[in-house]
């Protein structure tokens, strides 16, 4: 979402957040994700927040088959090409990967590098601005909408959760993955609690990322 150019050696993990590339491996498939630390900051490194929630999506037996799915914030677009690459076969999963202007030529070009040519039709990235492009979407068309490392922002909460409204129907399930680094994280998580039913799914102990799902009024769907 906010493209935040952070000076080197400004510690936690800085050489591999400024290493021009990182390689992953979910879906059967090597996934090679350029990075642009200078260029875009925070928008340009995958994130931890984005390989536990790949992995939750992998190894939790989520089934993305024939579902429509929206990434919002997805900077290198790790997150929405595993979404598309396990909703194949017949049923493909129908994904949108958004992030602000800026930072799309980058995520473009992640995306197409990674995903086979039968899958990339699936695949549509998009701009968004939260609270500002929703006019571009059809309201509630979202089966899953999915968000790693997007709350750090105070600035964006309102526009966050209004983004998140509107894209949601009765059905629809959140799943935000992130590091909970400050009180505002929290204050943020008492937002959503307040338009959604909010629980905790996942917790990775050795990444200190936490799994929230999300849905309209008192919906505790399984998926």
């Amino acid at each position: 979402m906010a493209l935040v150019p952070y000076e080197e050696g400004a510690g936690w993990g800085a050489r591999q957040l400024h290493s021009p590339s990182a390689t992953y491996r979910f879906a059967s498939r090597t996934i090679r994700l350029r990075q642009d630390w200078r260029r875009l900051g925070v928008a340009a490194v995958v994130w931890d927040a984005a390989v536990v929630l790949c992995a939750y999506l992998e190894i939790g037996g989520i089934d993305l088959r024939d579902r429509s799915v929206i990434e919002l914030g997805a900077g290198t677009g790790l997150l929405g090409i595993v979404a598309t690459l396990l909703g194949k076969d017949l049923f493909c999963a129908h994904v949108t990967i958004t992030d602000r202007a800026a930072a799309l030529e980058f995520l473009e070009s992640n995306v197409q590098a990674n995903l086979p040519s039968e899958l990339r039709p699936r695949a549509v990235v998009k701009e968004l601005t939260w609270g500002k492009d929703l006019g571009n979407f059809t309201p509630g068309a979202f089966d899953f909408i999915l968000g790693a490392d997007i709350v750090y922002l105070e600035e964006t909460f309102a526009e966050l959760l209004q983004t998140l409204e509107y894209l949601c129907s009765e059905q629809t399930v959140i799943l935000l993955s992130c590091r909970i680094r400050y009180e505002r994280d929290q204050k943020f998580l008492k937002m959503l609690r307040g338009r959604f039913s909010v629980s905790e799914v996942h917790y990775d102990y050795s990444k200190d990322v936490h799994i929230y799902k999300a849905q309209r009024g008192s919906r505790k769907d399984d998926f």
